[in-house]
C-alpha cells in the first residue's frame, strides 16, 4: 500500500475516533451540532419568546442572503451559520450574539450592507456582525498585511465586546470540523492559523474545551501521520490501563461515600495533541508519558474541595511536589481547582483535578460561563474568570494605543497569547500573573506604565536585584524608580508581555522623534540665520507667526510644525530649501533679512553653535544622530555629517572614500559637524591585529587590550588561519584617539602581535 494511501485511510479513522465515547471522557470531544433551525430553536429555550422571534426574523434574513450559496462539501451555505448559532447556543449567549451568529456571514460574502443591519436588527447586533467581517474589499500589498489588519480590527471589536470573539471561536470550530472538504492546501494554511492564533485566544478567555478541540483538529490536519499513530497508541493503552481506572474510580467512591460526601468522579484522558506535546517538550516517548489517564472530581462547595483533598491523600500517597493550589491563586484565564498527583495502588502516577461545579463551567467554558449564570447568581469564580479575561482584554486597547502598525500589534497580542504563567506578589501582597520567563521589568509595566517608564532598579525578596532578572512564582517585587529615568532598546530583548514591549517602542519612537525635532530646529534656525533671518515666532499669541508656520507646513506636505522639523532632522526636507521658501514668504508680508544677523550667520567667530552653523556632537545622541561603521570615527578625527534620507544625521571621518563618494554625489546633503569639548560615552573602532599562531595567543591579546583600559566589543578571525600567522578583526571601545594610540602601543609590545593597525573600508 503506497503512504498517501494509507495516510487517507488513517486520517478519517482517527477523526473519527475523537466522536466515540470510551471508557473515559476525551478532552476535547465535540458535541453534536444543530443542523437544522428546528434544532437550533430546542436549544434556545431559554431566550424570551421575544427574543426567540428575533432569531427567527435574523434566521430568515441569513437565509434568503446565502441563498444559492454551497459550502465546499456542497451542504446549503445557511447550515454553516446555524452551526456556529448551535456552538453559541451552548454558551447560553444572548439573542443578539445568536443572531450576529445566523448573519455572520451576511456582510462579507453578500455584500449586506451594515446600514441594512442598523435598521432591521439594530446596532447592537449589527456591530457584532460588522466586527466579524474581514478587510477584504481594502487593498493591502500583501496577504500578510491584510490578514493582520483583520485580525487587528477583530481583536479591538472583541476588546470592545468579548461576544465578537465567541462567535469567531464558534466559527472557526465549526469551519475546523468540516475542513476535509477543503482543498489541501487551504486546510493546511486554516489550521496553522487556527493552531496559532484562534486555539491560544480560545485557551487566554478560559475557554478549555473549544481550545483542546481546536488543537486536536488542527494537529490532525496538519500531522496526520503523527496523529494516527498517537491515536493507535493512546487506543491500545485505554485498554491495557482499563482495569486500573475502573478500580481507581471505585476507590475514590467508596472513600468519598463513606464520608458522606456528594461528589462527582469521572475519569478524563489526554487529548492526542497534548500528548503529542509533551513527547516534544520532553523529548519522551509514549511510554514516558505518565499522565495519559487522569480523574476529576466535582463536589459542592469550595470547603469540600479542600476536605475532598484530605480524602485523596488519605486514600492514596502523595507524589511531593506535584500539589498545585489554582483556586486560592487561579491561572491568567480564570481557571480554579486542586491539582494533585497520586501513586495508585500498581504503582502509577494518577493526576486528580478537584473543584466546584462553577469551577468547571468556568474550566470548560471560561468567559462564555458568564452567560451560563443570572448575573445577579454568579459566583466569585465567574466574577473571577470575566474580571481576568477583562483585563486582558483592556491589554489590547491599551497595545492598540501605542501600537499603529498592524503587523506589529498581532506580534504583542501573539506574546500574550501564551500565558504559561508565574504568580509574583507586590509589596503589597496583591498578586500578579505573568509569562513565564517575565522580568521586573514586565512587572514593572504590569503594576503601571509609569512604574515601567521610569524604572532603574528592582528588589525581589528584599534583595536589589537588576531589571533583567527573571522572575519566579511567589517571588515579591519592589520596582525603584526615578523621575528622570527611561527606557532603553536593550529592554525590548528582555520583556515577554506585549503590553511592556508596546510601551517600550512607542517610547523609544518618540525620543526618536523628539531628538529628531530638535535637530531639525537647529538646522533650520542655522539655514535661516545664513538669510539674515530669525525662525518666527511660536509664541501662541503670535498670529503672524502662527500664520507662517501653518502655511510653511501646507507648503512641504506636513501637518504642522513639529513634524516638519522631525522630517528636516531625519533628512527627509533639506534646510536651507525650507529655509529659502519661509524667507520668500516673510519678505511677502514685509519681514527682511536684518544685516546684522546676516554677519553673524556667516563670519560670527564666537563660541554660540548655531551662529556658526555647527553641529556638535558629544556621544549622548539618540538615533537621530549616527555614526557610519564603514569609518568608525573617534574624538579627535576630523568629521562631516551626512543628513541622509530617513536616516538623520550620519557622521563620517574627513577622509572617509565612502563619505566622499557621497559628497560628489549630493552635495548639499553635508553639513559642518565637530566634536564637542565633553565626551560622555566611549566610540568603536576596527582593529586589524595579525598574531603568531600559538597557544593562549587569543588570552594575552585581550589581555593588553585590557591592560590599556579598553574592551572588546567583537571578535571575528579567519576560519582557516596560514601555518604562522592568523588575522584577527576587532572591534575595539575607546574614549578618543589618544586612547587608541595607548592601545595601539600596548598590543606592539605584546611578542605574539606582528603587526596592528587600524581599519576603515576603502
Amino acid at each position: 500500500m503506497s503512504l498517501r494511501s494509507l495516510a487517507a485511510e488513517l486520517l478519517p479513522a482517527a477523526l473519527h475516533g475523537l466522536q466515540r465515547a470510551p471508557l473515559l471522557q476525551v478532552e476535547g470531544t465535540p458535541s453534536t451540532e444543530a443542523s437544522s433551525f428546528a434544532a437550533l430553536e430546542e436549544k434556545l429555550s431559554y431566550l424570551a419568546k421575544a427574543d426567540l422571534k428575533q432569531v427567527r426574523e435574523a434566521y430568515k434574513f441569513a437565509d434568503v442572503a446565502h441563498l444559492g450559496q454551497f459550502r465546499a462539501s456542497g451542504l446549503p451555505y445557511i447550515t454553516h451559520p446555524i452551526a456556529v448559532a448551535g456552538l453559541c447556543a451552548d454558551w447560553k449567549l444572548d439573542a443578539q450574539a445568536i443572531m450576529a451568529a445566523l448573519m455572520h456571514d451576511t456582510i462579507e460574502d453578500q455584500g449586506i450592507q451594515k446600514s441594512e443591519l442598523i435598521e432591521k436588527f439594530g446596532t447592537a447586533t449589527a456591530e457584532l456582525v460588522d466586527g466579524l467581517t474581514k478587510l477584504d474589499r481594502l487593498h493591502f500589498s500583501t496577504r500578510e498585511e491584510s490578514q493582520a489588519e483583520s485580525f487587528r480590527k477583530m481583536l479591538l471589536a472583541m476588546a470592545r465586546d468579548v461576544r465578537v470573539i465567541l462567535i469567531k471561536l464558534a466559527d472557526r470550530l465549526h469551519n475546523m470540523r468540516t475542513m476535509q472538504a477543503v482543498v489541501p492546501n487551504k486546510r493546511q494554511r486554516i489550521a496553522r492559523e487556527t493552531l496559532d492564533i484562534y486555539a491560544p485566544i480560545a485557551h487566554r478567555l478560559g475557554l478549555n474545551q473549544t481550545y483542546r478541540e481546536l488543537q486536536e483538529l488542527c494537529f490532525a490536519l496538519l500531522y496526520p501521520w503523527r496523529h494516527a499513530a498517537l491515536s493507535k497508541a493512546v487506543t491500545r493503552a485505554r485498554g491495557h490501563r482499563r482495569d486500573i481506572v475502573e478500580r481507581v474510580q471505585k476507590d475514590v467512591e467508596r472513600a468519598f461515600g463513606l464520608q458522606k460526601m456528594k461528589v462527582q468522579v469521572s475519569g478524563r484522558e489526554k487529548t492526542i495533541y497534548a500528548i503529542y506535546r509533551k513527547m516534544h517538550e520532553k523529548h519522551a516517548g509514549f511510554a514516558q508519558v505518565s499522565d495519559i489517564f487522569g480523574f476529576r472530581v466535582v463536589v459542592p462547595t469550595l470547603t469540600d474541595c479542600y476536605i475532598a483533598l484530605g480524602v485523596l491523600h488519605q486514600l492514596y500517597k502523595p507524589v511531593p511536589g506535584r500539589f498545585k493550589d489554582y483556586i486560592a491563586i487561579p491561572k491568567a484565564n480564570g481557571y480554579q481547582s486542586l491539582h494533585t498527583t497520586l501513586v495508585s495502588p500498581l504503582g502509577t502516577a494518577v493526576e486528580f483535578q478537584v473543584r466546584t461545579e462553577v469551577m468547571h463551567a468556568v474550566a470548560e467554558k471560561g468567559i462564555a460561563a458568564h452567560w451560563l449564570y443570572k448575573v445577579g447568581d454568579k459566583t466569585s469564580a465567574t466574577a473571577d474568570a470575566q474580571r481576568l479575561s477583562t483585563i486582558w482584554l483592556q491589554s489590547l486597547l491599551d497595545i492598540q494605543d501605542e501600537t499603529r502598525d498592524a503587523a506589529e500589534f498581532l506580534e504583542h497580542v501573539k506574546i500574550d497569547l501564551y500565558p504559561d504563567a508565574v504568580y509574583v506578589f507586590t509589596p503589597r501582597s496583591k498578586i500578579l500573573a505573568l509569562p513565564r520567563g517575565a522580568t521586573a521589568v514586565d512587572f514593572a509595566y504590569a503594576i503601571h506604565s509609569d512604574v515601567g517608564q521610569h524604572a532603574v532598579a528592582a528588589k525581589v525578596n528584599g534583595e536589589a536585584v537588576a531589571l533583567r532578572t527573571v522572575l519566579k512564582s511567589g517571588d515579591v517585587v519592589e520596582i525603584i524608580t526615578a523621575p528622570g529615568a527611561g527606557p532603553n532598546p536593550g529592554w525590548l530583548s528582555m520583556v515577554q508581555t506585549g503590553r511592556a514591549r508596546s510601551k517600550i517602542r512607542q517610547h523609544l519612537k518618540n525620543m526618536e522623534a523628539d531628538e529628531s525635532r530638535a535637530l531639525g530646529e537647529k538646522m533650520l534656525t542655522q539655514a535661516l540665520r545664513a538669510e539674515g533671518l530669525a525662525p518666527p515666532s511660536t509664541d501662541p499669541g503670535d498670529a503672524q507667526g502662527a500664520a507662517l508656520w501653518q502655511q510653511l507646513a501646507r507648503w512641504s506636505g506636513n501637518r504642522h510644525r513639529g513634524e516638519l522639523l522631525v522630517d528636516i532632522g531625519l533628512g527627509r526636507k533639506i534646510a536651507t530649501i525650507v529655509a529659502k521658501r519661509l524667507t520668500q514668504m516673510m519678505g511677502e508680508r514685509g519681514i527682511k533679512p536684518d544685516a546684522v544677523m546676516l554677519t553673524m550667520g556667516r563670519y560670527a567667530k564666537d563660541d554660540n553653535a548655531l551662529s556658526q552653523g555647527v553641529v556638535f556632537v558629544d556621544g549622548s545622541e539618540g538615533a537621530s544622530i549616527s555614526f557610519a561603521r564603514c569609518c568608525r570615527p573617534i574624538p579627535g578625527d576630523q568629521i562631516v555629517g551626512y543628513l541622509g534620507r530617513g536616516e538623520g544625521l550620519l557622521v563620517h571621518t574627513a577622509e572617509c572614500p565612502t563619505g566622499k563618494r557621497l559628497f560628489e554625489r549630493d552635495s548639499e546633503r553635508w553639513m559642518q559637524v565637530e566634536w564637542a569639548d565633553e565626551i560622555v560615552r566611549v566610540f568603536e573602532t576596527s582593529l586589524h591585529v595579525l598574531v603568531k599562531n600559538g597557544k593562549g595567543v587569543l588570552a594575552q591579546v585581550a589581555s593588553a587590550i585590557s591592560a590599556a583600559e579598553a574592551d572588546i566589543t567583537h571578535i571575528d578571525m579567519d576560519p582557516e588561519p596560514v601555518e604562522e600567522s592568523t588575522e584577527l578583526r576587532l572591534l575595539v571601545s575607546v574614549r578618543d584617539r589618544l586612547h587608541l594610540a595607548d592601545v595601539l602601543r600596548t598590543l606592539r609590545r605584546s611578542p605574539v602581535v606582528l603587526r596592528v593597525s587600524r581599519y576603515r573600508m576603502s
